[in-house]
């Protein structure tokens, strides 16, 4: 094969990582098998953990390497070197949080087990780059060591406590509260768990329903990973991961939504001079720091830094108004990785509880059953104990040890229902004080107020509380029905904003939209891809999004205002679509290479969509639905039903690249399976690594 210039330097790098020994063997790929089945899902055998390590790596590699190296370039402040100015957020934000300081100051605090875990991971993704040079985006980044694999994870939890929200807040010079946005708020996740008091049946259930970017470094890819160590696990987890993030063994499983209570904070500090700042009446000194980023400029990579600093509490950065510090749980342990590693090799209620009282994991709702019948719900997080006098709401003063919070709750201290009589509990990215039936809620007033957990509801959890709650018992069908419902309630329960005044809205005052305002009163609040009423709301929704910032505390659209945004949603269709009532599938589109479908949901129903601009005035769902998961434990067998929203490939000339769009579209699943015999029946394509 003939190489370009590109490839020769790549592949002369690598081999002399190999020549001196930086790359050194711990891995036998004879002793690494994949099976991939008939969507090309990758089911990887391996005698030890380290083994199925490797092999998950190959396999994720094999359809995605572009994004593995995109999250850990950007986890290791190495992405604008390869991308130049867009890479300078991600690379300045990982080298402020100091993510490579703190692996290695922790790195002790690793298992030796785990270790060879990471090790089998990063072998595997370093023999990948080595047998595929030309796919290598950038040699400096080889090879993957533990701990750069550990410096990508410190950045994606710091991102996942909003703790970048508030970097961009001091650089912009506009320190304030962090604020949900429109976005975020319907950008959710839903769990749900029943027992046999509600399955009526011997059975319990688990959905995985997480809502995820369809693509990038918090997509899901879809694995099953056995080792003769005790591992046997289907589920989904993100690019450059070693282990499962959500899924189920043959004795339990688990997911997550994003929770909201407080993870982090920003404290002003009070400046003697320049670099001196007191505390208690002490000065402490500043600790510059510098970090380093590229940019290109006529075909050159040219260096630039930007100066931060560290201060007592965390790392600090100077703006036009201050010297504010960000401090989050996130930066302060290493072991969030080997927790969830834990977690898919726990067999017992007890024996997974016992890992997540590790506390490393920053943040997550987590639902949970099992085969012996319990459910259980948490609103998980490493949540600081903070000083009640002040208002962590708001920037707090960075002038007293006061507020130099050091300890944590347990797990035990958080909110959670283990084992409820009703039978059910679910989460919607709402409040924990609403997760099964009303007599068996946390109670809101067990929880300091500075904890600051969500109180509210939203049209996912009013749906679902209501769906879960209509019956005794529910059959697995309805427990399938709950999952797909794609219905908004009525009145609408957006949490973050009002727009019900348009119920109210009489079409003989507005004759210029009275078409769009009717299609819209008299839809019955299904989001169907074929529905007109769904199509004329998601119109009119993406318009009023852009009045949002316009809105006061109250956060409400009058009538006024709802009628300028039926105006500009008109304006839309009739320029893009030459009509006023269109479906919503001629609107929203799931989208994959060539390939383009009418799609369902909207942002807040169960079955949550969202999208961006596309082309022709529609838009491409880019955000929701994305790895499904439905999950039977009986007393004696685990079925595992799933589908993801193309495929398992990332490549567009893998016949897994969209081949699971139709299957998803139609709210359909496929069977996944623990037992190596029905894997075989099923597999396409046997072999091992490299």
């Amino acid at each position: 094969m003939k190489m370009n210039h590109k490839t020769l330097i790549n592949r002369h790098v690598l081999l002399l990582f190999l020549f001196f020994g930086v790359l050194q063997a711990q891995i036998n790929p004879k002793d690494v098998e994949i099976i991939r089945d008939s969507y090309g899902v990758p089911h990887i055998y391996g005698k030890t953990d380290a083994d199925t390590a490797y092999g998950l790596a190959w396999a994720h590699a094999e359809d995605n390497f572009v994004t593995i190296q995109k999250a850990y370039l950007a986890g290791n402040g190495m992405l604008s070197q390869w991308r130049g100015k867009q890479g300078i957020g991600a690379d300045f934000i990982a080298q402020f949080i100091q993510s490579e300081e703190t692996v290695d100051r922790l790195y002790h605090t690793l298992s030796d087990e785990f270790i060879a875990v990471l090790l089998g991971y990063a072998e595997g993704l370093n023999s990948f780059a080595k047998h595929n040079p030309d796919e290598v985006l950038l040699s400096s980044l080889f090879p993957i060591t533990p701990k750069k694999l550990l410096i990508y994870s410190q950045l994606q939890l710091f991102l996942s406590n909003q703790g970048d929200r508030f970097v961009e807040a001091i650089v912009s010079n506009r320190v304030a509260p962090y604020k949900k946005t429109i976005e975020e708020d319907v950008r959710g996740s839903n769990l749900i768990a029943l027992s046999s008091h509600k399955t009526g049946t011997n059975e319990s259930f688990l959905a995985i329903n997480t809502h995820q970017p369809l693509e990038g470094p918090t997509s899901w890819y879809e694995a099953h990973l056995f080792s003769e160590e005790g591992t046997n696990i289907i589920g989904a987890t993100f690019p450059g991961a070693p282990c499962i993030l959500t899924g189920a063994n043959e004795y339990l499983g688990w997911t997550h939504t994003v929770n909201y209570p407080d993870k982090a904070d920003v404290f002003q500090l009070e400046m003697k001079n320049r670099t001196t700042y007191i505390v208690d009446g002490e000065t402490h000194q500043l600790v510059k720091k510098k970090a380093k980023m590229y940019v290109r400029f006529l075909g050159l990579r040219i260096a630039v830094s930007k100066v931060f600093y560290e201060s007592i509490y965390g790392p600090t950065l100077r703006n036009k108004t201050g010297v504010f510090a960000v401090r989050t749980p996130s930066t302060t342990n290493i072991n969030a990785l080997e927790q969830w590693w834990r977690m898919n090799k726990a067999r017992s209620f007890s024996e997974f509880y016992s890992y997540l009282e590790w506390n490393a994991l920053p943040g997550y709702n987590i639902g949970y059953a099992d085969r012996n019948d319990t459910i259980f719900y948490i609103s998980n997080g490493k949540i600081p104990k903070r000083d009640s006098s002040y208002d962590w709401r708001k920037v707090v003063p960075g002038n007293t040890k006061k507020t130099l919070w050091n300890s944590y709750y347990t797990t035990q201290e958080l909110p959670q229902v283990i084992a409820p009589k009703s039978g059910y509990v679910y989460n919607a990215n709402h409040s924990p004080f609403f997760s099964t039936a009303p007599d068996e809620n946390p109670n809101p007033d067990a929880f300091a107020k500075a904890m600051n957990f969500e109180t509210y509801n939203n049209n996912r959890s009013t749906r679902l509380f209501d769906l879960l709650s209509e019956k005794d018992t529910l059959t697995y069908e309805d427990f399938k029905r709950i999952k797909y419902d794609h219905s908004l309630p009525t009145p609408l329960n957006y949490n973050y904003v009002d727009f019900n005044a348009i119920i109210e809205m009489n079409p003989d005052d507005y004759p210029d939209v009275a078409d769009l305002l009717m299609d819209i009163q008299n839809w019955d609040r299904v989001a169907s891809a074929d529905s007109f009423g769904a199509g004329a709301f998601a119109v009119l929704y993406y318009t009023l999004s852009k009045y949002y910032s316009k809105l006061g505390p109250s956060k409400v659209f009058n009538k006024l205002l709802i009628y300028t945004c039926l105006k500009d949603a008109k304006k839309h269709l009739l320029k893009h679509f030459k009509r006023t009532s269109i479906r919503l599938g001629d609107f929203q589109k799931l989208v994959r290479g060539d390939k383009e479908l009418p799609i369902f949901g909207l942002p807040d129903v169960v079955t949550a969509m969202r999208g961006s601009a596309h082309k022709n005035g529609t838009i491409k769902i880019n955000h929701g639905e994305s790895y499904i998961a439905l999950i039977r434990f009986g007393q004696n067998k685990t079925r595992v039903a799933s589908v993801i929203s193309y495929g398992s490939s990332n490549r567009p000339d893998s016949p897994h690249y969209s081949d699971q769009m139709e299957m998803y579209r139609r709210f359909e699943t496929k069977p996944m399976h623990f037992d190596r015999e029905k894997v075989m029946k099923d597999a396409k394509k046997i072999y091992h690594p490299n």
